[in-house]
Protein backbone atom coordinates (compact mmCIF):
# COMPACT_ATOMS: atom_id res chain seq x y z
CA UNK A 1 0.00 0.00 0.00
CA UNK A 2 1.64 3.08 -0.60
CA UNK A 3 2.33 6.59 -0.04
CA UNK A 4 5.15 7.66 2.10
CA UNK A 5 6.01 11.29 1.85
CA UNK A 6 5.99 10.65 -1.88
CA UNK A 7 4.35 7.26 -2.35
CA UNK A 8 1.75 7.12 -5.11
CA UNK A 9 2.49 10.61 -6.39
CA UNK A 10 -0.64 12.62 -7.15
CA UNK A 11 -2.86 9.56 -6.86
CA UNK A 12 -5.08 7.94 -4.26
CA UNK A 13 -2.69 6.05 -1.97
CA UNK A 14 -3.70 3.46 0.61
CA UNK A 15 -3.06 5.99 3.36
CA UNK A 16 -5.21 8.58 1.62
CA UNK A 17 -7.76 5.90 0.81
CA UNK A 18 -8.01 4.98 4.48
CA UNK A 19 -7.36 8.35 6.06
CA UNK A 20 -6.34 11.24 3.84
CA UNK A 21 -3.14 12.03 1.98
CA UNK A 22 -0.08 13.66 3.48
CA UNK A 23 1.45 16.30 1.27
CA UNK A 24 5.15 17.18 0.88
CA UNK A 25 6.70 20.50 -0.07
CA UNK A 26 9.56 20.94 -2.53
CA UNK A 27 13.03 21.07 -1.06
CA UNK A 28 16.28 20.10 -2.71
CA UNK A 29 19.02 18.91 -0.43
CA UNK A 30 20.12 15.42 1.11
CA UNK A 31 20.22 10.82 0.63
CA UNK A 32 22.31 7.11 -1.09
CA UNK A 33 23.16 4.33 1.24
CA UNK A 34 24.94 1.11 1.82
CA UNK A 35 22.96 -2.08 2.28
CA UNK A 36 23.34 -3.91 5.57
CA UNK A 37 25.96 -6.56 5.06
CA UNK A 38 26.33 -10.00 6.61
CA UNK A 39 29.14 -11.71 4.77
CA UNK A 40 27.64 -10.36 1.57
CA UNK A 41 24.44 -12.34 2.16
CA UNK A 42 22.09 -9.68 3.55
CA UNK A 43 21.25 -7.25 0.77
CA UNK A 44 17.96 -5.72 1.95
CA UNK A 45 18.10 -2.23 3.43
CA UNK A 46 16.13 0.02 5.77
CA UNK A 47 13.86 2.57 4.11
CA UNK A 48 12.20 5.57 5.72
CA UNK A 49 8.70 6.21 4.37
CA UNK A 50 7.51 9.17 6.46
CA UNK A 51 3.88 9.09 5.32
CA UNK A 52 3.45 5.52 6.47
CA UNK A 53 4.22 6.52 10.05
CA UNK A 54 2.20 9.75 9.96
CA UNK A 55 5.20 12.06 9.57
CA UNK A 56 4.99 15.09 7.30
CA UNK A 57 8.40 15.51 5.72
CA UNK A 58 9.69 16.75 2.39
CA UNK A 59 12.74 15.18 0.78
CA UNK A 60 15.26 17.36 2.62
CA UNK A 61 13.61 16.62 5.96
CA UNK A 62 13.33 12.91 5.15
CA UNK A 63 17.01 12.78 4.37
CA UNK A 64 17.92 14.50 7.62
CA UNK A 65 15.81 11.99 9.58
CA UNK A 66 17.35 9.08 7.68
CA UNK A 67 20.90 10.21 8.42
CA UNK A 68 20.18 10.85 12.10
CA UNK A 69 18.38 7.58 12.78
CA UNK A 70 20.31 5.12 10.66
CA UNK A 71 18.09 4.46 7.64
CA UNK A 72 19.70 3.49 4.35
CA UNK A 73 17.14 5.02 1.98
CA UNK A 74 14.12 7.29 1.73
CA UNK A 75 10.94 7.13 -0.31
CA UNK A 76 11.08 9.35 -3.42
CA UNK A 77 8.66 12.19 -4.01
CA UNK A 78 8.78 12.79 -7.74
CA UNK A 79 6.36 15.71 -7.44
CA UNK A 80 9.00 17.72 -5.63
CA UNK A 81 11.25 17.54 -8.67
CA UNK A 82 8.83 18.03 -11.56
CA UNK A 83 10.05 21.58 -12.15
CA UNK A 84 13.65 20.97 -11.17
CA UNK A 85 16.38 21.21 -13.80
CA UNK A 86 18.68 18.32 -14.53
CA UNK A 87 21.45 20.24 -12.80
CA UNK A 88 19.34 20.68 -9.65
CA UNK A 89 18.50 16.99 -9.62
CA UNK A 90 22.16 16.08 -9.98
CA UNK A 91 23.05 18.44 -7.14
CA UNK A 92 20.43 16.77 -4.96
CA UNK A 93 21.68 13.30 -5.83
CA UNK A 94 25.20 14.40 -5.01
CA UNK A 95 24.06 15.44 -1.54
CA UNK A 96 22.27 12.12 -1.10
CA UNK A 97 25.37 10.20 -2.12
CA UNK A 98 27.49 12.24 0.24
CA UNK A 99 25.16 11.39 3.10
CA UNK A 100 25.11 7.68 2.24
CA UNK A 101 21.38 7.54 1.52
CA UNK A 102 19.74 6.04 -1.55
CA UNK A 103 16.15 5.94 -2.81
CA UNK A 104 13.71 3.19 -1.99
CA UNK A 105 10.48 2.45 -3.85
CA UNK A 106 8.01 5.08 -5.01
CA UNK A 107 4.30 4.72 -5.67
CA UNK A 108 2.58 4.06 -8.97
CA UNK A 109 1.21 7.48 -10.05
CA UNK A 110 -1.74 6.10 -12.03
CA UNK A 111 -5.33 5.67 -10.83
CA UNK A 112 -6.15 2.25 -12.26
CA UNK A 113 -8.84 1.24 -9.76
CA UNK A 114 -11.62 3.50 -10.99
CA UNK A 115 -13.04 4.59 -14.35
CA UNK A 116 -11.41 4.04 -17.72
CA UNK A 117 -11.22 7.79 -18.21
CA UNK A 118 -9.33 8.27 -14.95
CA UNK A 119 -6.98 5.46 -15.88
CA UNK A 120 -6.26 6.88 -19.34
CA UNK A 121 -5.67 10.36 -17.91
CA UNK A 122 -3.20 8.95 -15.41
CA UNK A 123 -1.47 6.85 -18.03
CA UNK A 124 -0.90 9.93 -20.19
CA UNK A 125 1.16 11.52 -17.47
CA UNK A 126 3.11 8.39 -16.56
CA UNK A 127 5.96 8.81 -19.08
CA UNK A 128 6.75 12.26 -17.70
CA UNK A 129 6.55 11.10 -14.06
CA UNK A 130 8.54 7.96 -14.77
CA UNK A 131 11.12 10.14 -16.48
CA UNK A 132 11.56 12.17 -13.30
CA UNK A 133 11.90 9.00 -11.24
CA UNK A 134 14.49 7.68 -13.67
CA UNK A 135 16.52 10.88 -13.37
CA UNK A 136 16.42 10.42 -9.60
CA UNK A 137 17.74 6.89 -9.98
CA UNK A 138 14.53 5.26 -8.74
CA UNK A 139 14.17 1.72 -10.06
CA UNK A 140 11.13 0.49 -8.09
CA UNK A 141 7.54 1.60 -7.66
CA UNK A 142 4.69 -0.29 -6.03
CA UNK A 143 0.94 -0.30 -5.48
CA UNK A 144 -1.74 -2.28 -3.65
CA UNK A 145 -4.57 -4.29 -5.16
CA UNK A 146 -8.07 -4.02 -3.69
CA UNK A 147 -9.14 -7.54 -2.58
CA UNK A 148 -12.62 -7.38 -4.09
CA UNK A 149 -15.09 -5.54 -6.28
CA UNK A 150 -18.74 -4.60 -6.02
CA UNK A 151 -19.55 -5.38 -9.64
CA UNK A 152 -16.78 -7.36 -11.33
CA UNK A 153 -16.37 -11.09 -10.82
CA UNK A 154 -12.92 -12.47 -10.09
CA UNK A 155 -12.24 -13.21 -13.75
CA UNK A 156 -13.52 -9.84 -14.95
CA UNK A 157 -11.46 -8.03 -12.33
CA UNK A 158 -8.40 -10.10 -13.19
CA UNK A 159 -8.65 -9.17 -16.86
CA UNK A 160 -9.10 -5.49 -15.99
CA UNK A 161 -6.03 -5.44 -13.78
CA UNK A 162 -3.98 -7.42 -16.27
CA UNK A 163 -4.74 -5.00 -19.08
CA UNK A 164 -4.33 -1.76 -17.15
CA UNK A 165 -1.27 -2.74 -15.18
CA UNK A 166 0.39 -4.17 -18.28
CA UNK A 167 0.01 -0.79 -20.00
CA UNK A 168 1.54 0.97 -17.00
CA UNK A 169 4.30 -1.64 -16.63
CA UNK A 170 5.37 -1.23 -20.25
CA UNK A 171 5.89 2.50 -19.74
CA UNK A 172 7.79 1.88 -16.52
CA UNK A 173 9.97 -0.68 -18.29
CA UNK A 174 10.94 1.95 -20.85
CA UNK A 175 12.36 3.89 -17.89
CA UNK A 176 14.04 0.87 -16.24
CA UNK A 177 11.55 0.80 -13.37
CA UNK A 178 10.04 -2.31 -11.80
CA UNK A 179 6.47 -2.50 -10.45
CA UNK A 180 5.53 -4.28 -7.21
CA UNK A 181 1.95 -5.44 -6.58
CA UNK A 182 0.68 -5.94 -3.04
CA UNK A 183 -2.08 -8.35 -2.11
CA UNK A 184 -4.36 -7.39 0.79
CA UNK A 185 -4.81 -10.31 3.17
CA UNK A 186 -7.34 -9.64 5.94
CA UNK A 187 -10.64 -11.50 5.74
CA UNK A 188 -12.26 -8.35 7.15
CA UNK A 189 -11.11 -6.43 4.05
CA UNK A 190 -12.28 -9.07 1.59
CA UNK A 191 -15.71 -9.28 3.18
CA UNK A 192 -16.58 -5.71 2.18
CA UNK A 193 -16.95 -6.61 -1.49
CA UNK A 194 -19.55 -8.73 -3.24
CA UNK A 195 -16.88 -10.40 -5.38
CA UNK A 196 -13.60 -11.32 -3.66
CA UNK A 197 -10.33 -10.81 -5.52
CA UNK A 198 -6.63 -11.64 -5.09
CA UNK A 199 -5.62 -11.86 -1.44
CA UNK A 200 -2.64 -14.26 -1.38
CA UNK A 201 0.93 -14.52 -2.61
CA UNK A 202 0.05 -17.31 -5.05
CA UNK A 203 -2.87 -15.35 -6.49
CA UNK A 204 -0.76 -12.24 -7.01
CA UNK A 205 1.99 -14.23 -8.70
CA UNK A 206 -0.62 -15.46 -11.17
CA UNK A 207 -1.45 -11.85 -12.03
CA UNK A 208 2.26 -11.01 -12.30
CA UNK A 209 2.70 -13.86 -14.75
CA UNK A 210 -0.34 -12.82 -16.78
CA UNK A 211 0.93 -9.24 -17.10
CA UNK A 212 4.07 -10.74 -18.54
CA UNK A 213 6.23 -7.64 -19.06
CA UNK A 214 9.17 -8.98 -17.06
CA UNK A 215 9.41 -6.00 -14.72
CA UNK A 216 6.49 -6.80 -12.38
CA UNK A 217 6.71 -8.61 -9.05
CA UNK A 218 5.43 -8.47 -5.49
CA UNK A 219 5.20 -5.86 -2.81
CA UNK A 220 5.36 -8.22 0.17
CA UNK A 221 3.90 -7.05 3.47
CA UNK A 222 4.35 -9.15 6.61
CA UNK A 223 0.88 -8.06 7.75
CA UNK A 224 -0.83 -9.30 4.60
CA UNK A 225 1.33 -12.43 4.56
CA UNK A 226 0.13 -13.20 8.10
CA UNK A 227 -3.54 -12.35 7.56
CA UNK A 228 -3.63 -14.38 4.33
CA UNK A 229 -2.36 -17.38 6.30
CA UNK A 230 0.90 -17.30 4.36
CA UNK A 231 3.80 -19.58 5.29
CA UNK A 232 7.58 -19.35 5.32
CA UNK A 233 7.62 -22.23 2.86
CA UNK A 234 5.64 -20.13 0.38
CA UNK A 235 8.09 -17.25 0.75
CA UNK A 236 10.98 -19.56 0.04
CA UNK A 237 9.40 -20.47 -3.30
CA UNK A 238 10.12 -16.92 -4.51
CA UNK A 239 13.20 -15.70 -6.33
CA UNK A 240 14.92 -12.37 -5.76
CA UNK A 241 13.43 -10.91 -8.94
CA UNK A 242 9.91 -11.81 -7.74
CA UNK A 243 10.07 -9.26 -4.90
CA UNK A 244 10.14 -5.54 -5.70
CA UNK A 245 9.38 -3.97 -2.32
CA UNK A 246 8.73 -5.02 1.30
CA UNK A 247 6.61 -3.62 4.14
CA UNK A 248 7.03 -4.91 7.69
CA UNK A 249 4.47 -4.72 10.46
CA UNK A 250 3.30 -6.63 13.50
CA UNK A 251 -0.31 -7.27 14.54
CA UNK A 252 -2.22 -6.35 17.70
CA UNK A 253 -2.29 -9.16 20.25
CA UNK A 254 -5.45 -10.86 21.48
CA UNK A 255 -7.24 -10.76 18.09
CA UNK A 256 -7.84 -13.84 15.95
CA UNK A 257 -6.09 -13.70 12.59
CA UNK A 258 -9.34 -13.64 10.61
CA UNK A 259 -10.66 -10.77 12.74
CA UNK A 260 -7.63 -8.51 12.30
CA UNK A 261 -8.49 -5.12 10.74
CA UNK A 262 -6.15 -3.64 8.11
CA UNK A 263 -5.96 -0.15 9.60
CA UNK A 264 -4.87 -1.37 13.05
CA UNK A 265 -1.34 -2.66 13.07
CA UNK A 266 1.85 -2.31 15.07
CA UNK A 267 5.50 -1.67 14.32
CA UNK A 268 7.43 -4.88 13.55
CA UNK A 269 8.76 -7.00 16.41
CA UNK A 270 6.47 -5.25 18.88
CA UNK A 271 3.80 -7.76 19.89
CA UNK A 272 5.31 -10.99 18.58
CA UNK A 273 2.06 -12.00 16.88
CA UNK A 274 3.62 -12.21 13.39
CA UNK A 275 6.58 -14.51 12.79
CA UNK A 276 8.93 -11.71 11.79
CA UNK A 277 11.99 -13.92 12.22
CA UNK A 278 10.67 -16.42 9.69
CA UNK A 279 9.57 -13.63 7.35
CA UNK A 280 12.81 -11.64 7.24
CA UNK A 281 15.08 -14.67 7.09
CA UNK A 282 13.10 -16.06 4.18
CA UNK A 283 13.69 -12.75 2.36
CA UNK A 284 17.41 -12.98 3.08
CA UNK A 285 17.52 -16.58 1.90
CA UNK A 286 15.88 -15.80 -1.47
CA UNK A 287 18.36 -12.95 -1.91
CA UNK A 288 15.98 -9.98 -1.71
CA UNK A 289 18.05 -6.87 -2.35
CA UNK A 290 15.58 -4.02 -1.95
CA UNK A 291 14.07 -1.62 0.59
CA UNK A 292 12.24 -2.66 3.75
CA UNK A 293 9.96 -0.12 5.40
CA UNK A 294 7.36 0.06 8.14
CA UNK A 295 3.68 0.73 7.46
CA UNK A 296 2.00 0.22 10.83
CA UNK A 297 -1.12 2.43 10.54
CA UNK A 298 -0.60 3.00 14.26
CA UNK A 299 -2.69 5.94 15.47
CA UNK A 300 -0.66 6.40 18.62
CA UNK A 301 2.54 6.57 16.58
CA UNK A 302 1.18 8.88 13.88
CA UNK A 303 -0.53 11.27 16.28
CA UNK A 304 2.57 11.99 18.29
CA UNK A 305 5.78 13.91 17.71
CA UNK A 306 7.27 13.41 14.24
CA UNK A 307 10.83 12.84 15.38
CA UNK A 308 9.71 10.42 18.07
CA UNK A 309 7.82 8.44 15.43
CA UNK A 310 10.91 8.22 13.23
CA UNK A 311 13.02 7.13 16.20
CA UNK A 312 10.56 4.39 17.22
CA UNK A 313 10.42 3.18 13.62
CA UNK A 314 14.20 3.01 13.42
CA UNK A 315 14.30 1.05 16.67
CA UNK A 316 11.70 -1.39 15.33
CA UNK A 317 13.79 -2.03 12.21
CA UNK A 318 16.86 -2.55 14.41
CA UNK A 319 14.93 -5.24 16.30
CA UNK A 320 13.97 -6.82 13.00
CA UNK A 321 17.58 -6.81 11.76
CA UNK A 322 18.53 -8.44 15.05
CA UNK A 323 16.45 -11.47 14.05
CA UNK A 324 18.47 -12.10 10.89
CA UNK A 325 20.52 -15.26 11.18
CA UNK A 326 23.72 -14.92 9.12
Amino acid sequence: MNNTGGGESGVLSRRSFCRGALAGALGIGLGGGLAFGGGGEVKLYKNLGPGHIGVRANQRESLAYAVKYGFDSITPSAGEFERASDAQIQDWLGVMKGKGIRYGAGGLPVEYRRSEEQFKNGLEGLPRQAGVLQKLGVTRVATWITPGHRELTYLGNFELHKRRLREAAKILKDHEIRLGLEFVGPRTSRSRSRYPFICTQAGMMELVGAIGTGNVGLLLDSWHWYTSHGTVEELLELKCEDVVHVHVNDAPSGIEVDKQVDSRRRLPVTTGVIDMKGFVNALVKVGYDGPVECEPFDRELSSGDDEAAVKKTAEALERLWGLIAV
